[in-house]
């Protein structure tokens, strides 16, 4: 039993002290290639293309689709480049046309994105995929070509919440400050309708918040619960440990604009918004709830291992949420500073 008991502190420790640098505040923005079919024959086809590619902290990903060999783009590619992505215009000819051949996407392998496929052929049901790094292909106008249209947003929902660091630290503050299961249920329950508004808020226009205002947003209000945390230990009270539920809802409103880069950056058409909006929000929610369940599961198997740990290993988790918080803070702030 001491034996794990030393074990146990030691990868609690080593979490602790590795975090702030192996995590990044997460900037998951997929990539979204548009093919729309202008005219056709038998033989050949052309084909609008409109590719984004993402930026992760002002660079582009070295992340490229490749098309069938009888494919040619015409003329100059056009490019503009915008706050998360550089936009690229051209127009594609294929002989044979592409409905029944493979697309792919270079270079997925070695980034931590994914790629938003919609292809539109004439006279045919419109496509959406989604290409990741262990698929990264798919045949157009194929019926296994893995995620596919509703489906397609609702695994980029999941990943997007999944893979974002910070927004998961936000929530296991949550769930360290809150022991009591009503006040637990309706503070995450708080969270989750807010980060809903302004998801949608965010990713249909309405509302706009620059990427690095919110970067610095996000961190302060992991570092707040860190904070608020550290005062629980001390027996202490405030309106965040009476009330969490609003806090929680307050900071939901950030942390949703977040969630919304996910979405916003790939300009869906208006029509298709609503099923994206609603099958990543839903995406999102299930990935919370996965990683809420799994904490709360966590808890209570220490609890029924009745293992005497010393208090310092268990405020780790909570140090390493404030810690967390304070490593993006001054972070992100550094480099919104300089940016002027």
């Amino acid at each position: 039993m001491r034996r794990l008991r030393a074990v146990l502190a030691a990868v609690l420790c080593g979490f602790a002290l590795v975090l702030p640098q192996a995590l990044h505040a997460h900037e998951l923005l997929p990539g979204y290639l548009e093919l729309t079919e202008q005219s056709s024959t038998s033989e050949s086809a052309s084909y609008a293309v409109l590719w984004k590619l993402p930026l992760q902290q002002g660079v582009q990903l070295p992340i490229a689709p490749r098309f069938p060999e009888g494919c040619h783009q015409q003329g100059q590619l056009g490019s503009e480049r915008q706050a998360t992505a550089s936009i690229y215009r051209s127009t594609l000819t294929c002989a044979p046309p592409l409905v029944g051949q493979p697309l792919a996407v270079d270079g997925l392998e070695a980034v931590d994105t994914d790629v938003l496929v919609r292809f539109q052929p004439v006279g045919a049901e419109l496509e959406t995929h989604l290409l990741k790094a262990e698929q990264p292909s798919v045949v157009l106008g194929a019926r296994d070509g893995g995620p596919r249209g509703a489906l397609a947003y609702l695994r980029l929902g999941i990943e997007h919440i999944l893979l974002g660091f910070d927004h998961l630290l936000f929530v296991l503050g949550l769930l360290l400050l809150v022991d009591n299961g009503w006040m637990l249920l309706k503070t995450v329950l708080a969270f989750t309708i807010a980060n809903s508004l302004t998801l949608t808020a965010a990713a249909i226009g309405i509302v706009r918040v620059p990427g690095p205002p919110l970067n610095v947003a996000i961190a302060l209000s992991i570092l707040f619960i860190g904070l608020e945390i550290a005062r629980s230990w001390r027996g202490e009270t405030s309106f965040t440990i009476r009330r969490p539920w609003v806090i929680a809802f307050v900071f939901g409103l950030l942390h949703g604009f977040g969630y919304a880069s996910g979405l916003s950056v790939l300009g869906l058409p208006r029509g298709e918004m609503v099923v994206a909006l609603l099958m990543f929000n839903i995406g999102i929610e299930i990935g919370q709830d996965l990683f809420v369940l799994l904490v709360l599961a966590l808890k209570r198997s220490f609890r029924q291992l009745e293992l005497p740990l010393p208090p310092w290993v268990r405020h780790l988790p909570g140090t390493a949420v404030g810690t967390a918080g304070a490593y993006w803070t001054l972070k992100y702030s550094a480099g919104l500073l300089f940016a002027f």
